[in-house]
């Protein structure tokens, strides 16, 4: 009383289906991009563009199954390198320019990671806010 099974052979219609998915999901060749890193105390996210800004991948070390204090680590920075750098590879990507912000303890390791699947590095450019001026000191104490 379930469902009945249906057999299909070799030649019929289940085989054409398949191949038009597989040819609509192609992915685009892009040559150089940007790679943008933001490094916390906390956590270390990265994206991975094309040169106009539009995203193509991104990971981050909490992503990747690193909880707590492990996230801000340089060996879970490095992780997200390398998961970047793969998607980079099946991209086709060769040259990438790095922009890095935040203060955390993954910022180099990052492009260490990315650079070790054999992605060359054309620039690395640091835009971290640093504050001018600062709060308000406090008000002298009266006694």
């Amino acid at each position: 009383m379930g469902k009945k099974r249906i057999v299909k052979k070799a030649g019929e219609e289940g085989e054409g289906t398949a191949k038009a998915s597989s040819t609509s999901l192609s992915k685009k060749r892009v040559e150089a991009g940007m790679l943008f890193v933001q490094s916390t105390y906390n956590n270390t996210k990265s994206i991975l563009t094309d040169a106009k800004g539009n995203s193509l991948g991104w990971s981050s070390s909490g992503s990747l199954g690193f909880k707590g204090a492990k996230k801000g680590t340089p060996f879970a920075a490095a992780k997200v390198g390398e998961v970047l750098g793969a998607k980079a590879q099946t991209v086709g990507m060769k040259e990438v320019a790095v922009i890095v912000k935040g203060v955390g303890s993954g910022r180099e390791s990052v492009i260490r990671g990315f650079t070790a699947k054999g992605i060359a590095v054309s620039s690395i450019k640091d835009v971290t806010p640093v504050p001018w001026n600062g709060p308000k000191p406090k008000k002298p104490r009266r006694v």
